[in-house]
């Protein structure tokens, strides 16, 4: 690649240099202006031709930001996600980031702009840190792939970061609490399923997709092989969220009594409406016609429970914590814990719940003594 500079004023200079040849081989120029010394121009002429020759070159585009992520989010963002993922894509967009970088040209868009993006959305936005993080991550995903199709030699958004998210605890029933919380809603139609979630520690999309051919009460088992989410669509069967989730999943004495109980009165109820026996592939949780129940109910349903009958304040998802919280509080060992949730890596299961483990140094030095006497 070659080029050639020009003064156009006193303080005003014309690139002129080869792009690469189009698809018949016809030779391509492009022009910039520079302003400054000929020394700057000379950088900035060698700066082009390092992009062109690293194949870092983009042709210029009047295109802005807002027109690019509605292009992304229409025809590239569908074929990359999920549903449940898109239609998160769809709502950072629409209401965290078109209305303050949207006008923006996307080839324009700087670290400035990126920085002083996250302190409005933090300090005037009423946003936290933590919703702020995943619009950014929205939006370095979008530019991601700009940078693939050749619209922008650099992802600034990367290179800007995310805000630092700080660390909260969840809040979760001490262990104390879990038997008399659960034994007050005993009887109401959200009891199976909690007592389902606090004992084996699933998700609740692989709670709601869960069918009586995946639970054998003689075994006391539980094949956990799907997840159901909400969708624009409605409901949608997937595979669970890592592939560590297809696991096997041993059932505790009290939730076999309970789901036994719990599938008669679905046979019995099934039967005295003339549907017939309950087949294999009914859903556990769903109504009396064989459908699915709706992840969003379930919370709306956990809500309410905890709130007329006086509970400890904890979301539906929480009882999947406070699962782990005991398995840790019983010696269990991290892999074990990892494999029992479903976690991609032992890592992300250490990285949430390691401060549960606590402080073991004392143990850690009792052992070695042991070695010695």
């Amino acid at each position: 690649m070659k080029g050639t500079i020009t003064r156009r004023g006193k303080q005003s200079w014309r690139l002129k240099y080869d792009l690469p040849r189009d698809e018949t081989g016809q030779r391509r120029l492009a022009y910039a202006t520079v302003r400054g010394t000929r020394q700057d121009a000379e950088r900035e002429l060698r700066a082009k031709l390092t992009s062109l020759d690293g194949g870092m070159h983009v042709d210029p585009s009047r295109e802005t930001l807002g027109e690019y992520l509605t292009y992304w989010l229409e025809n590239v963002a569908p074929l990359r996600a999920s549903p449940v993922t898109l239609r998160g894509y769809d709502i950072k967009i629409r209401n965290q980031i078109l209305p303050h970088l949207g006008d923006i040209k996307l080839q324009k868009l700087d670290l400035t702009d990126i920085t002083a993006w996250q302190n409005k959305l933090i300090s005037s936005g009423g946003l936290s840190q933590r919703t702020v993080h995943h619009a950014h991550i929205t939006l370095n995903t979008a530019l991601t792939f700009a940078v693939k199709a050749k619209k922008v030699p650099r992802n600034v958004a990367r290179d800007a970061g995310p805000p630092k998210i700080e660390d909260y605890e969840i809040s979760i029933w001490a262990k104390e609490e879990v038997a008399g919380a659960l034994k007050k809603i005993e009887g109401i139609s959200i009891y199976p399923l909690a007592l389902f979630a606090f004992g084996t520690g699933a998700r609740r999309g692989e709670i709601c997709a869960l069918t009586w051919g995946d639970i054998d009460l003689d075994g006391a088992t539980v094949e956990i092989r799907r997840s159901l989410e909400q969708t624009k669509g409605g409901l949608r069967v997937k595979p669970p969220k890592t592939r560590n989730g297809i696991r096997t999943v041993a059932l505790p004495a009290a939730v076999v009594s309970v789901l036994r109980k719990h599938k008669l009165k679905a046979m019995e109820d099934r039967l005295a409406c003339g549907l017939g026996a309950l087949p294999a592939d009914a859903p556990v949780f769903g109504d009396l016609e064989g459908n699915w129940p709706n992840p969003y109910s379930v919370s709306d349903r956990w809500r309410n429970a905890v709130k007329n009958h006086k509970l400890p304040k904890i979301t539906f998802h929480a009882l999947r914590h406070c699962h782990a919280a005991v398995l840790i509080d019983s010696g269990l060992d991290i892999m074990a814990v990892s494999r029992q949730l479903g976690h991609a890596k032992p890592g992300f299961t250490l990285n949430r719940y390691g401060h549960l483990y606590g402080n073991k140094s004392a143990k850690a030095a009792d052992a070695i003594d042991a070695v010695f006497s």
